[in-house]
């Protein structure tokens, strides 16, 4: 029987399902990144974005198009790391714009969510590249479009529009020649197929699991509110006299106790003659009142709600911290601030001293996500906020908390790796405007080489050099430099081809992984090599990356 319209409740279960399948292929999705280094992490990127949507989505308590798409946008956009992450949340974004105020979803209107998916993602990035997961975003949209004309059918439209989105993946290396030489296919593709794939077998109604998924909360007011209720016990105040028809004996203080104690806690029952006085907190005020008329006539009783006066405890205290909060922006706000993605306790340590407000811990492997970009932005109470990704693949996430935040100007220095971040902020002049800061900081990075050194994790050819998994790698700004076997060699192989006659200072950084022994007598080499130089070396305390350096 033919399907021809996909509800909001099916909707769910297949982004879910999307979810769930590239969570289970993360790692096969990294190992096709074109680099072979231990950071390879487009699967891991892609698939925490696709997360933070996933617990948006899990947490909704009615499910409709409209409260879907709102789940899935904002989960995305701010949950996004990477740019293969960013890319994707654009994609989702597109989507659920053209879906919002629908109840059903034909094949006209897949289609045309589909085709705005792709335009939203193109727009997001400022030189879109073919042979990249927009090439395949835009070979299913345009098949979509395409079979819309004649197809009604789902069952038969999705498999359809699935099996073009593998052809033009595989085409991906004709596209980009730095794929065909490594024999791999986009890695980013290769992701928002897994999506759609996983999609798939809930529209078909396979079995998912869906245990990697951590259900989410509603971050609201209500919720907290009910969390923090759970941990009262019970949940009415009771308060009342008895006027006792006859004495109250002590046999009965006790029975009465006891009782009371059966049903809640926080007991006062204080007896004079006739008279008893009694507090109890219950999650049931008629059994207690109920037990009491057998001794007698009840006067001033009260009751209250515990749990809904701590509600408005609550709201009270956020109030009250928010205007706190906006006095001190308004008392306090300085004038320039600082961010830097960083990574390292030695780099980290230098930041700081170039005068770097936040730190996001983050950066080769692990790329912070635009919510950890807009946490970093929010802490830092100044007018013009500086942001520094340090890496080419966080720039994006960057940009996209820029766009987010209204009260402060947010400036993204496309710092592409940490050498270019300490020369940028450097170079940061306090009687400038943050204009001409900014256009001083993008002619001075430029004027950067920077060199890591790592270790390959598999074997494969690339920039003209065949590589074998555990080689020392010594990569460049645009591509591997150099390839052997022990680390100092290689970096010394790699220096020579970024010093030129016009370099003045060699900058090391020295990671984790090496000793201070070590590192010195890599400076003593550098030295003898380059007499003219001066050679500046740090302890960076990175992980991965054996040297981070700079020429200038």
């Amino acid at each position: 029987m033919a399907t021809k319209t996909i509800n909001a409740e099916m909707l769910s279960k297949m982004f879910l399902a999307g979810a769930a399948n590239i969570e289970a292929k993360k790692e096969f999705i990294n190992e096709l990144n074109v680099f072979p280094v231990p950071d390879g992490d487009t699967g891991t990127n892609m698939t925490l974005t696709i997360m933070a949507a996933a617990k948006e989505v899990t947490a909704l308590d009615t499910v409709s198009m409209d409260t879907l798409a709102k789940a899935i946008s904002s989960g995305s956009l701010r949950g996004a790391r990477g740019n293969s992450g960013v890319i994707l949340s654009q994609l989702f974004r597109g989507f659920t714009k053209a879906i919002k105020g629908t109840k059903e979803i034909d094949v006209f209107a897949l289609a045309n969510a589909l085709e705005k998916a792709k335009e939203t993602a193109y727009k997001a990035v400022m030189k879109p590249k073919e042979g990249t997961i927009l090439t395949v975003a835009r070979g299913i949209a345009d098949k979509a479009l395409e079979l819309a004309e004649t197809v009604d059918d789902l069952e038969e439209f999705i498999p359809q529009v699935l099996e073009h989105a593998e052809d033009v993946l595989s085409k991906t290396p004709d596209l980009l020649p730095v794929l065909k030489e490594a024999g791999v296919v986009d890695s980013g593709g290769q992701g928002l197929l897994e999506v759609l794939k996983g999609a798939y077998d809930a529209f078909l109604g396979k079995e998912i699991d869906y245990s990697q998924i951590t259900p989410g909360t509603n971050v609201n007011m209500t919720k907290i509110s009910a969390e923090t209720n759970a941990e009262i016990k019970f949940g009415y105040c009771t308060e009342f006299i008895i006027l006792a028809e006859k004495e109250f004996t002590e046999d009965d203080e006790r029975t009465f106790k006891a009782y009371l104690e059966s049903i809640g806690d926080s007991i006062v029952c204080v007896a004079d003659d006739e008279i008893v006085k009694v507090h109890v907190h219950t999650n049931d005020p008629g059994l207690a009142i109920q037990k009491a008329l057998t001794y007698g006539q009840l006067s001033r009783m009260k009751i209250d709600n515990m749990r809904e006066e701590h509600e408005e405890k609550l709201i009270r205290d956020a109030e009250k911290l928010a205007k706190e909060q906006k006095a001190k922006v308004k008392a306090e706000q300085k004038e320039y601030g600082f961010i830097a993605v960083s990574i390292g306790e030695g780099l980290n340590e230098i930041f700081r001293e170039l005068g770097v407000d936040y730190i996001i811990e983050g950066g080769q492997t692990m790329n912070p996500s635009t919510d950890d970009m807009l946490t970093a932005i929010d802490e830092v109470n100044a007018k013009h906020v500086f942001i520094f990704p340090n890496n080419k693949n966080i720039t994006l996430a960057a940009n996209q908390a820029k766009s987010l935040v209204e009260d402060k100007e947010v400036i993204v220095i496309p710092t592409a790796t940490v050498p270019q971040g300490i020369t940028a902020i450097i170079n940061f002049v306090p009687d400038l405007t943050a204009e001409e800061n900014e256009e001083v900081m993008l002619e001075e990075i430029k004027r950067v080489k920077s060199g890591q050194v790592t270790y390959a994790v598999r074997d494969t050819h690339i920039d003209d050099k065949e590589i074998h998994k555990d080689d020392i790698m010594g990569i460049g700004d645009a591509g591997i430099l150099s390839v052997g076997a022990e680390i100092e060699a290689t970096t010394i192989d790699m220096i020579s081809q970024l010093v030129d006659e016009g370099s003045e200072l060699i900058s090391v950084y020295y990671g984790e992984d090496v000793s201070e022994e070590d590192a010195a007598a890599l400076t003593e080499k550098i030295e003898e090599l380059y007499p003219d130089v001066d050679v500046d070396t740090h302890f960076g305390g990175q992980p991965i990356y054996y040297y981070v350096l700079a020429v200038e």
